[in-house]
């Protein structure tokens, strides 16, 4: 009974690996219909990548529904965690309110200041650095939200070049992705092991922390490099101007803030929390933009889709790890992530009590390196696509060319975090 379900939850999984690298297609099939039709919108809502992991694990449950009852699927639910899901929705929605992009957007504004450059230049270099390493102390989805915001208001233009956009795309899902490992608590492919694996504030400050931020800043100076004309030519867009957010307003959202991240592993905790936040925001609406709940919730669905099909992938994940010596596995674990979610990864790799201390390592350094490469390698990765994709034109972002752009940045950590000790 057993393997009949990890078969059929496999063949899903990997339909909806090959369904996010098709979504462009599904796009194009659309226009081919009549606006407004039932096959244009069908061929829509196909082409979003937003989507794609929670329709399969629909059909999957739909189909567990039939074969085992409708009590199979639902016992099946609940022994999956929905806790990342759930809280990567509530941290987005926090973080993109207008009092804590306020205060990420001074701090980012001041800093850049010092840099003797002119154009988007310090802006880029400030933002992709400091922003990412920013989520080893508020959480990875935070930081990644943040930063996401801050680059969809000041420099993706309609005249940023697309190869900019993509370059920028890359870097800032690598960034994000190693920039979380500083702290233990931070990274979810880090999280899945540091407690059981005694990896404290000292390890990783030691063995992932100051590769993390070699990587982040050397990838980033030469991205900026790469494209120093352009922006060192490209002026910040200037946004309307806007209120100011009381102090007592900002201060209270941070604390919010801060109460969710520090609650993030009970989710009864920190969606009261959530719930409480919405008053505040009711409240202070004169002080508010409007709440990316639909964006929050998107992203949520598609992590939810990842855990109930990542759920059925141990049979084959496991073993393979297991045989893997250090080499390969760090190898290995940066390309897997590409095909599954790096934190799924880490918490296999976390049943396997035959790893060695270097085989850990490279299994989470690995995992971290290659969190940028594909959307679903890192659970972060769907709310800075979902905040940023209307900005690559009417087809959104392209998973192939997000790959390849993100290629450059992985080598960069790649090289970092190669020192297995």
């Amino acid at each position: 009974m057993m393997e009949t379900m990890e078969l059929v939850g496999t063949i899903c999984f990997g339909s909806a690996l090959v369904h996010t690298f098709l979504v462009k297609t599904m796009q194009h099939l659309a226009l081919r219909y009549p606006s407004g039709s039932v096959l244009e919108n069908l061929f829509h809502l196909l082409g979003e990548v937003e989507i794609v992991f929670g329709l399969w694990a629909g059909l999957f449950l739909i189909w567990l529904s039939f074969w085992g009852g409708d009590l199979t699927a639902v016992k099946y639910l609940e022994k999956q965690n929905f806790t990342e899901p759930a809280f990567v929705f509530v941290i987005l929605v926090v973080c993109s309110s207008k009092p804590i992009l306020s205060l990420a957007r001074g701090s980012i504004h001041f800093l850049s200041k010092l840099l003797p450059l002119r154009g988007s230049l310090p802006f880029f270099i400030t933002t992709l650095i400091f922003g990412p390493l920013l989520g080893s102390f508020i959480t990875e989805p935070a930081a990644m939200t943040i930063t996401a915001i801050l680059l969809l208001e000041h420099l993706f233009q309609k005249s940023t070049s697309l190869k900019l956009k993509y370059s920028t795309l890359g870097l800032l899902f690598v960034n994000v992705s190693i920039g979380g490992t500083l702290t233990p608590f931070a990274a979810p492919p880090v999280l899945m092991v540091a407690s059981q694996w005694r990896w404290d504030l000292r390890f990783m400050m030691t063995h992932f922390g100051w590769k993390a931020i070699a990587a982040v800043v050397i990838a980033t100076l030469f991205t900026a490099f790469r494209f120093r004309k352009e922006l060192m030519n490209t002026t910040q867009k200037k946004l309307p101007l806007q209120s100011k957010v009381p102090l007592w307003v900002s201060g209270l959202h941070f604390l919010f803030m801060v109460l969710i991240i520090v609650n993030a592993h009970h989710m009864s905790l920190f969606i009261l929390l959530f719930l409480f936040f919405l008053g505040l925001a009711s409240v202070t609406k004169e002080f508010q933009n409007e709440l990316k709940i639909k964006e929050g919730l998107l992203v949520a669905f598609f992590l939810g889709g990842l855990v109930i099909l990542g759920g059925m992938q141990r049979w084959w994940l496991e073993p393979l790890l297991g045989s893997m010596n250090t080499v390969s596995l760090y190898l290995g674990a940066m390309s897997l992530t590409a095909f599954t979610d790096n934190a799924a990864l880490t918490f296999l790799g976390a049943q396997v009590p035959t790893l060695s201390e270097y085989s850990k390592y490279a299994l989470v350094a690995g995992s971290v390196v290659g969190g940028g490469l594909t959307v679903i390698a890192n659970a972060p990765n769907p709310a800075g696509y979902g905040i940023l994709n209307h900005a690559f034109g009417e087809e959104g972002i392209s998973p192939w060319l997000l790959f390849t752009a993100a290629l450059i940045p992985t080598l960069v950590a790649a090289f970092c975090f190669w020192p297995l000790s």
